[in-house]
């Protein structure tokens, strides 16, 4: 009969393919189990008001068109709907496809049973499956991770969120549209059961049972697969627990299987007392807590409850007396297990002989040890109680006072127990490695004393009074052929005929009176010894080895682990050494990996990385939250113990000492850097005088303690500080930034996409004080608030900010290395990209503003119209231009307030994103002008060659694919080379009229500002602000944004309006200029200055001796 796993067996090949998907299912599951969107929990109010119409459950199907027609009447509904779409279609399609592959998985087992019903396998029904050893196995798994997979979907993702995530992707994908999907089976798989987690939920009624009947299975299949369970010992588990005590440890796997199984046949629970009663005696007599998956354990006192025969079978295990039994069983086999390991663990004890002497003896240690601790952890585990039912309440209470249950003894025997099973292992793998060679030399060693034996016989060797033997001679010669001959293959064979040596040696030396001379029986002893030593060689077995790692299982720890942080911790302070300890525990631990890889390894599956890498970094994770460490003292001490660990392979993964302890130091210093900032720029907006430049300055100083403490440590554990810190601090920035500037975004950046976040050295997140999302926020909007242009007055040639009614400094460009000092150049250039936004944010509402408000109102509409007629053409002069420009500029009055608001918000961001350049600038130049002067010269030489392209297309140009002007451009930001006045923040469609609004939406602010010689243009009135600097930057760039024809109308009015002034003044005989046509000519002359454009502009629409007169005029 064909081996049932062979590559051409297709049964045996399709069931281990199932079950191997079985696996990858539930990893892809606890995967995502971390990465639920919180919208999805609808937990808090505002999320609830927000999203409450766009999120449904499956009360949605009920009335599609109802849910559809009530988004569609409100626009903002609809927008925030594609928003939501955007942000989450990547995640919800990958929980789609976990729960379409649980549903595809019992389609497929059910396909399998069928097929072996019909006989699509030859010779091979469901009975012979069963029948074979593997196929047993396999098929008793399938049917038992499917259950598992029901119970972790429940347990991990509550009913209400799969709904809603369902549904969510119903409404988004193109799933819906196409015929093939089964969309609708797994929405009646996977709705919700109303089973909740929390602690204290009620358990609803049939359940898990109405769960697990959502897709019918064949009923031979499950009660052929319970009987299996039942009575077999599917995995010969028993044979690597001898002792009767250990049968239900050695059966626990299985155990767990029918656990879940039975469930698939509820009726045995309820109605069937004799085999319930069976089935406790065998699995249950001494355990009621087991762990069914990974660590996922269950209590049977109240998974029972609901089911009578069940229930009745499990109080005899439950009485009173046998829990004490049990407990005072395990208190007593720790007392004597402590002491036994430690013996065990002295330097030197465990030595080659010793163990081979021994095999048994350190077996039944190992197992003693392995079985008290499996025991103890499971029914103390917090997470296995209900601390809210009465009747386990006291079991646990028993349970904790019967064992003397103490944690940290407890923890210290599965430190002991591992390190011991460690070393033992390690040994036992080099014996059987040097097994042959050692075996070879033994016997070499044996054959050669005999021959030489046989040659001081024959009266040859000068061996002291040995007369001639020619018998004894010839009977040497023979048994030195002998050993000669012994076969290390039939290792039987040998070992008797070695035993039968050793008698012979014995009977020579007696009955040939070889006692007298001690050099011959020196050689005979020696030969002995050899001959004992080969027998002991043969005796090192593999199977030793598996025993060990049966024994060793410690994947029902694999959550419970969790509890013993902080004791582990703690060791770990009061004595470093423990580390190597700690290190034997995780290999222990790793071990459970087996579990779910072995199926997927046998089936050669894809999914092999993915699922190891799932839980060896879930295993690693849990080392690095060990690992953390106090930044300065206890560092030094620490680090001894991190590194006497040497490079380590958890699972898949390899962990390396010294990279985990500089997690350990990054992660510490992430989370106090990120409270530090978090806590140190909080402003309050109703202070007297702004909190902005005290509170850096103490948020400077209290970043200047961390550095410096980092330089201090850096030395004791030999690690790049300054690397460490600047990696670590631009990663709090820049996550911080791209966290604020998500609240402009439609698709917004989530954590698990965020480059700048990480789950090992995770960068806190603190609830937001105010409309800000973070301290860079708060940072930006109170220096927006302080230098706002309807309050204060920025006199460019001072790069100060004065307060409009007192006169006062408010600020200057001290500000910008002030926030250098206390963020570095990554917070300034974070503080840049969000006003990028801001600016981005503004001109878009601003444009929105002109469409929906002003090119609506008809009657502003029938201005623009006559006022166009009026300037026609451009060149000429307007007649009667005073009151033609009044006229205009009164009826059009009501739409400048918001008007001047937009205008001078971009303006004032223009000013702060130039300071920031100026400061970024001066500090690259200052602090590394080699990278100054090559960015310099790398941005001119672009620039030419891209002119020369555009002179002669021939010559080269960057290619579409090719990133360098983006590169480039981040690093001239972030080194200050750049104009943000020449950058295009929004892309524009033509507007009618867009010159001729701006034109006079100048004129009108004119009449408010007034020239003064020293300080410029400034506000005439502190009741009705207009800051100068801002409105025309904020103008300039408005309309850098559209295409350049209209700048050129632009300045071509402004011009006209200048001339036909002057002309009317002139013909009137006014003497002095009007203060207006300054206010223009003021105008033009910054612009001209601003865009770095020459004077020729301007002179093209006004004569440039007015240009040159007006100043004298002033």
């Amino acid at each position: 009969m064909l081996d049932f796993l062979a590559e051409n067996n297709l049964c045996g090949q399709a069931i281990l393919r199932i079950v191997s998907r079985g696996n990858a299912i539930i990893a892809e599951l606890l995967r995502l189990s971390d990465f639920i969107p919180a919208v999805f929990r609808l937990k808090d109010k505002s999320d609830q008001q927000k999203y409450g119409d766009i999120i449904c459950d499956f009360s949605y199907f009920k009335g599609p068109e109802y849910y559809e027609g009530k988004l569609e009447a409100k626009p903002e509904l609809q927008d925030l709907d594609e928003e939501f779409r955007e942000n989450n279609i990547e995640i919800l399609s990958r929980f789609y496809l976990a729960f379409e592959s649980v549903h595809k998985y019992i389609v497929d087992l059910n396909r399998y049973v069928d097929d072996l019903h019909e006989g699509v396998y030859i010779q091979q029904t469901l009975e012979t499956v069963l029948l074979n050893e593997d196929g047993k196995q396999l098929l008793c798994e399938a049917l038992y991770l499917y259950g598992v997979m029901l119970l972790v979907i429940d347990q991990k993702i509550e009913g209400e969120l799969r709904e809603r995530m369902l549904v969510s992707y119903y409404r988004y994908s193109a799933a819906r549209s196409s015929g093939d999907s089964n969309l609708d089976d797994i929405c009646k798989l996977l709705r919700s059961t109303g089973f909740s987690s929390q602690p204290g939920a009620k358990r609803p009624a049939n359940y898990p049972e109405s769960y697990f009947q959502r897709v019918p299975i064949s009923s031979t299949l499950i009660s052929m697969v319970i009987g299996r369970l039942r009575s077999d010992d599917i995995y010969n588990q028993v044979s690597a627990y001898p002792l009767p005590e250990h049968r239900s440890t050695a059966l626990a796997n299985q155990a767990a299987m029918l656990y879940v199984c039975l469930y698939f046949s509820p009726s045995l629970l309820q109605t069937q007392h004799a085999k319930m009663r069976e089935i406790v005696d065998k699995y249950f007599p001494d355990n009621w807590v087991i762990s069914i998956y990974m660590g996922i354990t269950v209590n049977l006192v109240e998974a029972w409850e609901p089911y009578k025969a069940a229930k009745t079978a499990l109080n005899y295990t439950l009485e009173t007396a046998n829990i004490k039994e049990q407990s005072t069983r395990y208190a007593a086999s720790m007392e004597s297990l402590k002491p036994q390991v430690q013996q065990l663990l002295k330097e030197g004890f465990l030595r080659q002989e010793i163990i081979l002497d021994n095999i048994p003896k350190l077996l039944n240690c190992l197992r003693d040890c392995n079985v008290a601790i499996r025991w103890l952890m499971l029914h103390s585990a917090e997470s296995a109680y209900d601390l809210n039912n009465k009747r386990m309440r006291q079991i646990k209470e028993q349970v904790l006072n019967d064992s003397k249950y103490n944690p940290r003894i407890l923890f210290q025997l599965l430190l002991d127990t591992a390190q011991y099973e460690f070393i033992l292992k390690e040994m036992f793998k080099q014996m059987l490695l040097e097994k042959q060679m050692k075996w070879e030399s033994f016997k070499k060693e044996g054959s050669e004393r005999m021959t030489e034996l046989a040659e001081v016989f024959s009266g040859v060797k000068p061996l002291t009074r040995v007369e001639k033997n020619e018998n004894l001679q010839a009977w040497f010669r023979e048994i030195s052929k002998q050993i000669e001959s012994l076969n290390y293959e039939d290792s039987t064979a040998a070992g008797r005929k070695t035993v039968q040596l050793i008698q012979a040696l014995v009977e020579v030396q007696e009955f040939h009176q070889l006692e007298s001379n001690l050099q011959v029986c020196q050689f005979l002893s020696d030969t002995r010894k050899f001959l004992h030593q080969m027998i002991r060689t043969i005796n090192i077995k593999e199977e030793v080895l598996i025993t060990m790692q049966i024994v060793g299982d410690l994947s029902y720890a694999w959550q419970i682990i969790d509890s013993f942080t902080s004791i582990m911790q703690e060791s770990i302070r009061v004595s470093p050494s423990m580390v190597t300890k700690l290190r034997a525990t995780f290999l222990k631990l790793a071990s459970a990996l087996d579990l779910p890889l072995l199926r997927i390894n046998q089936a050669n599956s894809a999914d092999l990385l993915s699922v190891s890498q799932f839980y060896s970094g879930e295993l690693v994770a849990y080392v690095r939250k060990l690992k953390v460490a106090k930044l300065t003292h206890d560092i030094s001490i620490f680090t001894e113990g991190i590194l006497m660990m040497k490079t380590t392979l958890v699972g898949i993964i390899k962990v390396d000492p010294k990279q985990l302890l500089e997690d350990g130091i990054r992660k510490e210093l992430v989370k106090r850097v990120g409270y530090a900032l978090h806590k140190g720029l909080i402003f309050n907006p109703k202070a007297k005088s702004s909190e902005l430049m005290p509170k850096l300055k103490d948020m400077a100083a209290t970043m200047d303690g961390f550095y410096r403490s980092f330089e201090y440590i850096q030395d004791y554990v030999s690690i790049y500080g300054l690397k460490i810190w600047q990696e670590e601090v631009s990663r709090i920035i820049n996550y911080n930034v791209e966290q604020e500037c998500n609240s402009f975004l439609r698709a917004k950046i989530q954590d698990w996409q965020s480059v700048h976040q990480s789950t090992h050295i995770p960068i806190p997140k603190f609830p937001s004080v105010d409309e800000s999302a973070t301290f860079i926020g708060r940072l930006c909007r109170e220096i927006l608030r302080i230098t706002d242009p309807k309050v204060t007055c920025y006199i460019d040639q001072m790069n100060t900010w004065y307060d409009l009614r007192s006169h006062h400094e408010v600020t200057n460009n001290r500000l910008f290395s002030e926030i250098q000092n206390t963020l570095g150049t990554f917070g300034l250039n974070g503080l840049d990209r969000l006003l990028c936004f801001m600016i981005v944010k503004e001109l878009q509402n601003f444009l929105t503003m002109i469409q929906r408000t002003i090119l609506k109102d008809k009657a502003v509409v029938d201005v623009f119209k006559a006022i166009l007629y009026a300037v026609n053409p451009v060149q000429g002069i307007v007649g009667n231009a005073s009151k033609v420009y009044a006229s205009a500029v009164a009826k059009t009055q009501k739409i400048w307030g918001a008007y001047l608001e937009a205008i001078m918000k971009v303006g004032q961001m223009q000013i702060l994103r130039q300071q920031i350049a100026n400061e970024l600038n001066f500090s690259c130049k200052f602090d590394s002008k080699h990278l100054a002067a090559a960015l310099e010269n790398l941005n001119k030489s672009l620039l030419a060659d891209i002119e020369a392209h555009y002179q002669d297309p021939s010559l080269p140009y960057p290619k579409e694919d090719n990133t360098l002007l983006y590169d480039i451009a981040a690093h001239l930001e972030a080194a200050g080379i750049h104009n943000p006045l020449n950058k295009i923040y929004i892309t524009t469609k033509r507007l009618p009229y867009f010159p001729i609004i701006n034109f006079l939406f100048v004129i009108a602010q004119l009449p408010k500002l007034q020239y003064n010689k020293n300080q410029g243009m400034t506000c005439r009135k502190a009741a009705d602000p207009v800051d100068w600097v801002p409105l025309v930057l904020g103008m300039l760039t408005l309309l850098k944004q559209f295409h350049s024809r209209y700048t050129q109308q632009f300045l071509a009015l402004i011009g006209q309006f200048i001339r036909s002034i002057m002309e009317q003044c002139t013909s009137q005989k006014i003497p002095d200029m009007p203060s207006d046509v300054v206010g223009a000519l003021m105008f033009l002359e910054d612009y001209v200055k601003y865009t770095k454009l020459s004077r020729k502009v301007a002179e093209a629409h006004v004569p440039s001796f007015i240009f040159d007169e007006f100043r004298t005029i002033l």
